[in-house]
Order: structure tokens, then sequence, then C-alpha cells
């Protein structure tokens, strides 16, 4: 254990002291990625290459150390074969591939790498993890940054304006808050939406304390037509993003499939997290670890659904809940700790949350109301209802009727902002 310990402290000093200006120059490089398969099939295959003028996050931690999401893409140096940066993520053909449709049908969905702009040529790996929490290679591209199809195309940055203010993008946590069906007409509107629901944020806990951390941005590009598509009820809209609900057929899933326009409105400001505001008063969200989050902004509980929204897709934290709507029975190896920070399978709960809890508390602990307000490992979470399990009886992952994000998800989530921001 303690040569482990040592290796492991060996590995992050190394990380820790590739320099970022060796190896990379001003702006992102995105690559555009086709995600193409069925429920038990993955292919990944090259679309295109663009440079973008702003990568905003950190110059300091380039190399991973978070250990979220489905996947991770890893950026190797060629004159050195040196890890130089890398960074998990999910995507919403991930998600395609848990459905009833794909285990019948192949589909291809669109996603975007981004990483700082490399001065020599690299090597891009992506890998996924298999049901045992193993990374395994799916897709390996050589870039050569001074390739005359790497597209520089000018975006507008005059669209951009701050709506929170801390500091130097490479050293904040930068989320940028972008339109969706609202029109010119509706800019009064969407200007203080983005007020509301900044304030929202930074008033919430762990946000609040760390507000000096954080910067929001917004940007002012606008849809032909009001609200987002409803295709249960034969409604659509003429919108920027075209974001429809029934993703996957479900109702209130409230979801962006091309990532591709996305990601080019997004190119005019400096971003670590995309938020979607949908101009629509029926209730929905969505949101997938460093893929993007959205919220229908006018309905009655957006807030509340914002913030839920959030914990998924800035630190990839699990649903708490397990309802029979969404109630999944082979979703997690319960011989496996899933990767998810708020839930455990138990396999090796002294990687989670374990040394918090009071030693009076027993684990598993009971449906009692004696520990409603207490940590433990209550059963029942990420969609299943025996063999996993969540820190707390309620949190605002499971309800929106909760007192906010539990212990376990407030510690995820701060680790994620020092790591953009330290």
């Amino acid at each position: 254990m303690k040569l482990l310990f040592i290796l492991l402290f060996s590995s992050i000093s190394l990380f820790a002291q590739i320099n970022f200006d060796d190896y990379f120059t001003a702006g992102a490089l995105r690559l555009d990625i086709i995600q193409a398969g069925t429920a038990s099939s993955e292919n990944i295959y090259f679309h295109s290459l663009k440079r973008e003028p702003y990568f905003s996050g950190s110059h300091h931690n380039l190399i991973d150390t978070l250990n979220l999401g489905y996947y991770c893409f890893y950026v190797y140096s060629l004159k050195d074969n040196k890890l130089i940066f890398s960074k998990g993520f999910s995507t919403l053909s991930q998600e395609w591939q848990t459905t009833e449709d794909a285990k019948n049908h192949n589909r291809a969905l669109n996603y975007s790498i981004r990483f700082p702009f490399p001065k020599d040529s690299v090597r891009l790996v992506i890998k996924r993890r298999n049901r045992k929490n193993i990374f395994r290679e799916l897709f390996s591209l050589k870039i050569n940054p001074g390739n005359y199809f790497i597209r520089k195309e000018t975006v507008d940055t005059s669209m951009v304006f701050k709506i929170h203010y801390s500091g130097d993008y490479s050293k904040k946590l930068d989320v940028l808050f972008i339109p969706e069906g609202y029109t010119e007409n509706d800019s009064t509107k969407y200007h203080n939406d983005c007020k509301k629901f900044a304030g929202f944020l930074l008033g919430y806990s762990p946000f609040s304390e760390m507000k000096n951390r954080i910067n929001i941005w917004g940007i002012n590009s606008y849809s032909q037509d009001s609200g987002a598509d409803i295709p249960g009820k034969g409604v659509y809209r003429k919108t920027l993003l075209n974001a429809s609900y029934y993703t996957f057929d479900s109702e209130r899933y409230l979801m962006v499939e091309d990532y591709f326009k996305l990601a080019d409105v997004a190119a005019s400001a400096p971003y670590d997290q995309i938020y979607i505001l949908v101009n629509s008063d029926k209730y929905g969200g969505g949101a997938i670890y460093n893929f993007y989050s959205a919220v229908a902004a006018q309905n009655k509980k957006a807030e509340l659904v914002f913030i839920h929204e959030f914990g998924h897709g800035l630190a990839g934290l699990a649903d708490e809940y397990y309802t029979s709507d969404v109630s999944y029975e082979n979703y997690y190896d319960l011989n496996v700790e899933p990767w998810e920070k708020n839930i455990t399978t138990l396999v090796h709960f002294e990687k989670k949350w374990k040394s918090l809890i009071a030693s009076s508390t027993p684990i598993p602990t009971p449906d009692d109301s004696i520990y409603y307000d207490k940590l433990g490992a209550f059963e029942g979470g990420g969609y299943v209802a025996k063999g996993v399990y969540r820190p707390t009886y309620n949190s605002i992952m499971k309800s929106l009727s909760a007192n906010g994000f539990n212990l376990p998800s407030k510690n995820a989530i701060i680790n994620v902002i020092k790591y953009y921001s330290e």
C-alpha cells in the first residue's frame, strides 16, 4: 500500500511539472467526431478539425486527475511521446446505447473534443470504460497543427458579454449561457434570465462559497422562433440549436443533438461548461458530464432543475432516484464500484464517502426516519433499486424538494471547481 501511494504521488507530481508553454500556444484545437453503433457496438470516426480562439481550461492542471466520465481522451506529444493533456467526458451517444431502440438499430451522433492548440504534432487517443470500469481504446489520430485542412474560421466575439466575472478565464471555471428559442424580441427576457440563473447558482452551496473562482458568460445569438420542438405534441420551432423534448422518447428530456452547431456558437466565448437556457415553460432539461447542460428556463421549477442538471454536467453526479419510468436492472455491474462520486455498490466503499459516516450509522443504512438526516448508504440510486446506494435519504440529485446537495456531491463539485481554478 505504501509503495502504491509513493508511485501514485510521483505520477501526479510528474503531471504537474508539464509546462503549458513547452507544448501549447494560444487558442484551442477542436476535433469533431462521429460516434456510431448499437447497444453492443461502437465506432468513432474523424469528421474535421478547427482552430478556435479560446482555450479557457487551466494552464496548470493539464492531466485529468478527476477520473470522471464514461470516456477519456489523451493527447501525446509525438516528439517525446509524453502525455501532455487528458480529459474525461460522456456523450449523448453513450446514453442512446442504453435505450431499447439501440438494441435493434444503428445510429450516429456527434461530439467535439477541445484541447489547447499544440505547437507540434500530437497523437490523440479516445478510450471508453467497459463494464468493469477499465478504459479500452476506441480511436486514435495523429494531428499535425500545421495541416492546412484545420479550419480557422472567424468568430464574432462581440456577441459575448459578462454576467459574473472573477478574473482571467484560464484561472477560473468558465460557464457559458447560450440562448435557445429566444428571438431578438426576447433579448431582454434572455438577459434577465441570465442574471436570474447566475444569481441562483452563485447563491447555492457550494457555488456560493466559491463564486470568486467562477466566471459566467452570455452570448447574444438568437432564433427565428420562440420555444423548442415538442415532437410528441406535433410542435416544431425553427430555433438556433433545434432543441427538442422527447429525446430518446422521454418527454421531459430536453436536449440538442447537433453538437457541432452548438460548438460553433460557443466558439465565440471562453468556456469550460456550456449551459443552454431554453425559452420554454414546459418542464424539462438534461445534462451530461463535460457535454452540456440544458433547462427549460420559463418553467416554475426551472431554478431547481437548473441546479440538479448542473450536478450532472459539471461533476458527473449520478441521479439518486430509481423511479419505474427510468429503472434499469443491469445498468451497473454490482461487482464494480461506479465512477460517479455520489453512488456506490459498496465494493470499494472506502474510496467513496465511508470515512465521513458516523460510526453509529449502520451500513447499509435502513430506510428509517431516524437516519433521514444522516450521512449513510441508502439502497436505491442511479436508476437502480437494488445493489446501488446513495449517500443520504434525500438530496437535490434525488428530488427537487430536497434541501441542497449532500456532502459527497458537494465535495465532488468543489474538487472540479478547484481543478479548473488552481
